[in-house]
């Protein structure tokens, strides 16, 4: 049996990248989707983020493998926004098991020069929406009375420094003990609340110019090839950038019965990165 048979898992960010992925292989495994995503241009983003046609595809994918899924486009940043489509779905859906926070942006800047815009709306998108999406969704597995899983999508940033990425990295660290500590609140409700924090990976938020930048600050107009190249040398492991799949899988193992007894960890998949 597909070890999440009847479940029905909630995704922000789902539109594209490792959101996409994740309703993928769950749905392979049996659960059923909710996902959302913006679908407009994020300020102070400097690349292309989610579209509805973005967004369609994700159901396309999902519904190809005989699953059922509630899509909407919604700011994690508007908590009553994510509060409706969450307890319509469910309504539909009949229960709600697994949560995966998993949107968020990326604007490298640095400390000092950055303006006020751009740190706050990466603290509001990358700390607070993932709040906005745990007060909106949680209460439901926790009236369901059946336990559950809840997986908070940080960083190798939360963990391993690197300039221009203040605001980020502290918003990704934020997320760490939040989960530590909701973790404790829900253990005894038996729902499970882990961080997942990986290296680069190959998606729209890090294959783009402003990211190349960022890793060949010495080049004037750094391509991906250029990037890799540095990336390179950040993983022990020989690749520059993971594939969103292979998050994925340990999502998948963070939320099924594989992992029933991890809880308040931070689960890092990061090519070897911090070594």
């Amino acid at each position: 049996m597909a070890r999440l048979e009847g479940k029905v898992a909630f995704i922000t960010g789902a539109a594209r990248g490792q959101g996409r992925s994740h309703a993928v292989r769950l749905a392979q495994e049996g659960a059923d989707i909710i996902a959302v995503d913006v679908c407009q241009q994020v300020e102070t983003v400097p690349y292309p983020t989610a579209t509805s046609e973005d967004l369609a595809e994700t159901v396309r994918q999902v519904e190809a493998l005989d699953r059922r899924i509630v899509a909407a486009e919604v700011d994690v940043r508007d908590l009553a926004g994510l509060t409706k489509v969450v307890d319509d779905a469910v309504a539909e859906l009949g229960r709600l098991d697994i949560v995966l926070a998993n949107a968020g942006i990326s604007t490298p800047a640095s400390t000092l020069e950055m303006d006020e815009e751009t740190w706050q709306t990466m603290i509001d998108v990358n700390l607070t929406g993932q709040w906005k999406t745990i007060r909106a969704a949680v209460p439901h597995i926790v009236a369901g009375g059946r336990g559950g899983s809840v997986v908070i999508t940080s960083s190798l940033a939360a963990i391993y420094a690197n300039p221009n990425t203040a605001h980020y990295s502290a918003a990704k660290a934020g997320l760490v003990m939040f989960a530590k500590v909701l973790a404790k609140e829900l253990a005894p409700q038996n729902i499970r609340v882990n961080t997942i924090h990986p290296t680069t990976v190959a998606t729209d938020m890090i294959l783009n110019d402003a990211t190349y930048r960022l890793f060949r600050p010495d080049l004037e107009n750094a391509t991906r090839a250029d990037f890799e190249e540095a990336a390179l040398t950040l993983n022990a492991l020989p690749v520059p950038a993971m594939e969103a799949v292979d998050i994925s899988n340990a999502v998948l193992y963070l939320v099924s019965d594989d992992g029933r007894y991890v809880t308040g960890t931070t689960h890092v998949v990061d090519a070897g990165g911090q070594l």
